[in-house]
């Protein structure tokens, strides 16, 4: 058995350990990571925190939901978060989304402004982000999971070098990507772009789109149309910003 193929069963066991499978286009990428003492210790912390009874969002199964809805070969644009919400029913796997039916928080509220004044787009009715998801766009959080009521709360517990090699793997690839990183935490993650690979992809930074900060600069920053025209200079094909309507949540 080759070393290689040994770190991957390593890296599975602990994977499973958590019930949460990775999709097969990003286990290459992920096994190190996985393998390393961090990811040695983030099961066996998320499995103490569920044994004292403490809630953990998102749920068990929808934890990768961003690797498994946006295979690696088919990443277009990285937007990247920094923990999942922290209350009931919100987390669903995919940075800044909620599931329908679910009030929208106001950083989700924001980035519908952005888009409906960057693109004139409706503003739609709902939270959730999933067609962007399967078009291309990782809706990726640096932290995956955390526990109720306590937002950043499982920072520094292994999220971080497993979401790392996420970044990683897709500023290694040959295709052009767009990463829009808002807010300085997203914005430190830049550091795991190699000079050498940025002069392919497109980094766009702004403030975060929290009321705290969108109006020192989010807003007006064409994320939408910046990352689009990228991608057809670089010869990909655009993504559809547009989300389907449903009924209309009530605003936070």
């Amino acid at each position: 058995m080759g070393r290689g193929h040994w770190i991957w069963r390593e890296a599975e066991r602990k994977v499973l350990r958590m019930n949460e499978p990775i999709p097969d286009s990003w286990k290459a990428a992920l096994a190190p990571a996985l393998s390393d003492e961090a990811g040695r210790s983030l099961g066996d912390f998320l499995l103490a925190e569920e044994a004292a009874g403490k809630l953990v969002y998102p749920p068990r199964g929808s934890r990768l939901k961003a690797l498994e809805l946006t295979p690696l070969d088919k990443v277009k644009v990285v937007i990247l978060g920094q923990d999942p919400y922290h209350g009931p029913g919100q987390a669903m796997g995919l940075a800044f989304s909620v599931p329908e039916g679910v009030k929208l928080p106001p950083s989700l509220r924001n980035i519908y402004k952005e888009l409906a004044s960057d693109l004139g787009l409706a503003m739609p009715a709902h939270g959730d982000l999933t067609k962007w998801a399967r078009e291309g766009v990782l809706l990726l959080n640096t932290t995956l999971t955390v526990e109720e009521g306590k937002a950043g709360s499982h920072a520094g517990r292994g999220w971080d070098e497993v979401t790392d090699a996420c970044i990683a793997a897709v500023a290694a690839r040959e295709e052009p990507a767009v990463f829009i990183l808002w807010g300085s935490h997203a914005q430190a993650k830049a550091k795991r772009i190699p000079a050498l690979q940025l002069g392919r992809h497109l980094v766009i930074e702004s403030p975060h789109p929290s009321p705290l900060s969108a109006h020192r600069g989010f807003f007006g920053s064409a994320p939408f149309s910046r990352a689009n025209f990228f991608l057809t200079e670089a010869g990909r094909t655009r993504v559809d910003w547009s989300l389907p309507q449903g009924p209309q949540p009530t605003l936070l």
